[in-house]
């Protein structure tokens, strides 16, 4: 069986990161199934979705190392074209990817002692998110 669930977040871009496990957890609940596997998805190409230990800490080396690789001021041909000043933005959300699956047993998440899942929003602007939890099982 397959059933979808979603829900909303309210970011404020430019490498927000929100810690979902909760809201994914009581979307696997109110899915009803007890075994499975849960895709969550982040219907953007300027967001994605990973897991980490969500902690001060983690949240600024990450976004360190991110600020390294594709640093906000660097020089993108998307701004060249676009003209939006986000290609920073799309280049960290490909590094990382739109999506996560993780596996779920009688009706709860499988997952390490300090791993959290953790949506995170590059835009280079204010936006209103849409996180999708799918899961396949029965």
């Amino acid at each position: 069986m397959v059933v979808t669930r979603e829900f909303q977040l309210r970011c404020q871009g430019y490498c927000d990161m929100h810690n979902i496990t909760a809201a994914v957890s009581e979307a696997v609940r109110a899915g009803g199934l007890s075994n499975g596997i849960a895709t969550v998805f982040t219907p953007s190409a300027t967001s994605a979705i990973t897991t980490l230990e969500y902690e001060d800490g983690m949240l600024a080396d990450l976004e360190a190392v991110l600020e390294k690789l594709a640093p906000q001021a660097g020089s993108y041909q998307h701004n060249d074209r676009w003209h939006d000043g986000n290609g920073f933005s799309h280049v960290r959300a490909a590094l990382l990817g739109p999506s996560l699956s993780v596996p779920f047993n009688d009706g709860q998440l499988i997952l390490g002692t300090w791993q959290e899942i953790t949506f995170i929003d590059f835009d280079n602007r204010p936006r209103q998110r849409r996180i999708v939890v799918q899961m396949v099982g029965e």
